[in-house]
């Protein structure tokens, strides 16, 4: 089968960095689902992990946590799917990723594909889903069905991958939802998503927010530069209120501020139920369920911004390319493998 992998860990303008490779046929074992990868998005994990490190890996490793294709085969103990389903997810970071023609992915982190999306449209949902829905419901505790009343949140990088998901799953659960926004083109994007108010993270966050007459946060995410963007939020986070982030820290978080009011810091990482295979695992594969109903309903959509053909190492290098700038909107997905290399 075709695959994209690498065996060293390179800068992105190094031809060597993702390379295509042809490798053995997967089979599928337990509670596996072997898929025909038909579409794949591009994560700033796939980035990070890709990362130029002193490291060589003895065989290809192949990146890729966001898919969406078709059941080839399944194994003795999968009860959720079969043979000729259409699906999408996310996958396992302990295990092969979706850059390739054909993969295996344990059922309980698989989702049925939204029957209204296409292979490349629903190929951009399920990380970004996942990591926004634990965010908010899981970590945050707000309730889905909006029994929360209308607290507010406020979301910094409300034009990233997780925050456009966010954004529209807060509305959903009737949130007052503020999204930060630098340029032009992200503010018209997070307002298009549902975002009430629309404040500029590189300018300071206070004044803004008290010019739309709020003092302080119920809640905060921080889906961009959690060091950077720390000391607003521990400011602005109301007492008893709590901060989720999903990215890490590079240096040490003061907690004084945090201590005095109270308040909690939740983190979300997408990849903890399948690493530790927790006993919970197949909330992801219901939670998949829900976020693909809403998408059907016309309650979510998905933010594919930039669709490549076809898959191949040359054109990975290119997202990975652009994912690195910082300043992608959306999610960037490549769709079917060519005939040939």
């Amino acid at each position: 089968m075709k695959a994209i992998a690498l065996t060293r860990y390179l800068p992105i303008d190094d031809s060597n960095s993702l390379i295509d490779v042809d490798l053995e046929k997967p089979v599928p074992k337990a509670r596996d689902l072997l898929v025909e990868v038909r579409a794949i998005a591009v994560n700033p994990v796939d980035t990070k992990v890709r990362a130029p490190k002193d490291q060589v890996e003895p065989t290809p490793r192949i990146l890729g946590w966001d898919a969406a294709g078709i059941v080839l085969d399944v194994g003795s103990e999968v009860s959720l799917f079969r043979p000729g389903d259409a699906v999408f997810y996310a996958g396992d970071l302990t295990r092969q990723g979706c850059n390739s023609q054909m993969q295996l992915v344990d059922e309980r982190i698989v989702g049925h594909k939204p029957s209204s999306l296409d292979f490349a449209q629903a190929a951009a949902l399920p990380l970004t889903a996942i990591t926004a829905y634990e965010a908010l419901f899981d970590r945050l505790g707000l309730d889905p069905d909006g029994e929360n009343g209308q607290p507010s949140l406020l979301i910094v990088g409300g034009a990233g991958g997780v925050g456009s998901i966010a954004i529209q799953l807060a509305k959903i659960a009737k949130l007052n939802v503020v999204a930060t926004a630098s340029r032009p083109e992200s503010v018209q994007w997070v307002t298009e998503l549902g975002a009430d108010h629309v404040v500029n993270h590189r300018e300071p966050l206070r004044p803004q927010l008290e010019a739309i007459g709020l003092r302080h946060l119920d809640f905060i995410a921080l889906f961009n530069d959690t060091d950077g963007h720390w000391n607003a939020a521990t400011d602005l986070i109301r007492p008893q209120g709590t901060i989720v982030t999903i990215v890490e820290n590079k240096r040490p978080l003061s907690q004084d501020v945090m201590k005095a009011k109270s308040a909690k810091l939740a983190w979300e990482f997408m990849f903890t139920r399948s690493m530790f295979q927790t006993n919970d695992m197949e909330q992801q594969h219901r939670l998949l369920h829900r976020i693909a109903e809403w998408v059907d309903q016309g309650g979510l959509r998905s933010t594919v911004n930039r669709v490549i053909s076809p898959i191949s190492a040359d054109n990975l290098r290119e997202a990975h390319r652009l994912i690195e700038t910082g300043r992608s909107i959306g999610k960037i997905v490549l769709e079917g493998w060519p005939l040939a290399y």
